[in-house]
């Protein structure tokens, strides 16, 4: 089947045909002819960690896999293991404020469907993780731009909310939720409790939900007494607009392969937001009975991988800051979570003109700052997953680079 923009046998909600970029262009040709160090690379079982076959095996047969349980909202066994790594956390959620999914990209288009008609809008970030205009679309949904400010820290602009909020409505789009990345990909800032209220004033007065992806939140490097973690139980929000907080096995335990999200129901109306998404969750019926009977036991193994996982990515980040002391000219950014690292380059090139050099010349791939919609001065972006050898030896290329 094709489509070519006028015999359109597809839907119009994406465009369909996606050529190579010039980065993968550019990867392509140097593989044919030498080594790429990937440091892009974000799926935890390819980096060469310890996971735990075995008991992951061992677990699923305990589980046992023969019978179906179809629950709408999850197993209420699935919702209390959910609701317990929270408290593990010391963050009390309520088991039947629980909704399992199959994925945090699910649990977004769940909410989506629940509080958007078609051609109403959605708020959300830059730069952050290209993935929430695809989930939008996908649903007949308007995604609408606010930004991130940078100045030491990151932060939400609230010029630019009100900015978007103006937007929708020239567009003739109902405005319906904003989404926050809590932490961001690939900023790796928190909402500071100050942002909440702000950002709970605007739900308010513009009758939005918010809808937080927290996936990365468990990898936080130093705990802060000013930032929010999970936004559904706010109490800035608890009277004010239905909050959702959004996590999954796939980053909170590197358990990508599992397929298991989940969304904590909170804010305003949550009673009746359960029972939309009851509707909903039993029309699509996605997630595995195994995974959900196996989830107590997948959060002990899980607490283990994230322990590893944890302990490669603070090893890479502490070279990566050493290495660049080699290369004033490169500013490594602050962060306060996650599995990425964001680098300021001099603004000699275009962030695409610096990937593609490295990539042709050195021999090893990053993203450039455009990909996550990154402004404001020339960024690459780098992924501190690789095994620690291999990944030295990129930023060892790259750093050589730069000084060229």
């Amino acid at each position: 089947m094709s489509y070519d923009g006028e015999v359109k046998r597809l839907s119009a909600r994406l465009p369909w045909s996606s050529p190579e970029n010039a980065l993968a262009a550019l990867t392509r040709a140097r593989k044919a002819s030498g080594d790429v160090i990937d440091l892009t690379e974000s799926n935890p079982t390819a980096v060469g960690l310890p996971y735990p076959a075995d008991r992951l095996g061992a677990a699923f047969a305990q589980a046992g896999g023969a019978g179906y349980r179809p629950a709408p909202l999850g197993l209420p066994s699935a919702r209390a293991a959910v609701a317990a790594e929270y408290g593990r956390a010391g963050i009390t959620v309520d088991p039947g404020r629980v909704v399992i999914t199959a994925s945090s990209s699910e649990s977004c288009s769940f909410l989506f469907k629940l509080l958007c008609d078609p051609g109403d809008a959605v708020l959300v970030p830059e730069p952050s993780y290209p993935l929430y205009d695809y989930l939008a679309h996908l649903d007949g949904v308007v995604p609408v731009r606010y930004r991130l400010a940078f100045d030491g820290s990151w932060h939400i602009d609230f010029t630019s909310v009100s900015a978007a909020l103006a937007a929708c409505r020239t567009r003739g789009a109902r405005p319906r939720a904003v989404v926050v990345v809590n932490p961001n990909n690939p900023t790796g800032s928190f909402l500071e409790r100050g942002e909440i209220a702000r950002l709970a004033a605007v739900a308010a007065e513009a009758d939005l939900a918010v809808i937080s992806d927290e996936v990365f939140a468990t990898y936080a490097f130093a705990a802060e007494a000013g930032r929010v973690s999970t936004v559904a139980i706010a109490p800035e929000l608890a009277a004010v607009a239905p909050a959702f907080s959004l996590g999954g096995l796939s980053k909170s335990c590197g358990l990508p392969q599992l397929k298991l999200g989940w969304m904590v129901v909170g804010g305003r109306d949550a009673p009746t937001c359960l029972e939309g998404l009851e509707l909903i969750a039993d029309s699509y019926l996605s997630v595995a009975t195994p995974v959900q009977q196996a989830l107590p036991e997948l959060f002990a193994l899980g607490a283990d991988v994230r322990a590893a996982i944890a302990a490669r990515v603070a090893v890479n980040r502490a070279h990566l800051a050493a290495a660049l002391t080699a290369a004033p000219s490169a500013t490594l950014l602050p962060s306060q979570a996650g599995w990425t690292a964001i680098v300021r380059l001099p603004s000699v090139r275009s962030d695409e003109a610096w990937a593609g050099g490295l990539v042709t010349d050195a021999g090893v791939l990053v993203q450039p700052g455009y990909f996550f919609d990154l402004s404001g001065g020339t960024f690459i972006v780098v992924s501190l997953l690789p095994e620690p050898g291999l990944f030295a030896e990129g930023i060892r290329r790259l750093t050589r680079h730069i000084g060229t």
